[in-house]
């Protein structure tokens, strides 16, 4: 089971902004996703991932983001 509480979640930059990468930091939350693993989500709320391993895939993006691609890169934190 996944016992990690925090991640670090790189975004890409918005769409058509060239704008460098963002990253989130997430925490745990007390939520399921679809298939089951952990949900986390960022201080704000905004920012929402189902985090399996280190992919993090996306629930909930603010709609600046428009689409990205569905899995990203979670990197534990202490």
């Amino acid at each position: 089971m996944n016992t990690v509480t925090r991640y670090a979640v790189a975004l890409p930059g918005i769409p058509g902004g060239h704008a460098a990468p963002r990253t989130v930091i997430v925490h745990r939350t007390d939520r399921l996703g679809p298939a089951s693993e952990p949900v986390y989500e960022d201080a704000t709320g905004r920012f929402r991932f189902q985090i399996g391993g280190t992919v993090a895939e996306v629930l909930e993006l603010p709609s600046e983001y428009g689409p990205t691609h569905p899995c990203l890169e979670a990197v534990p934190m202490p």
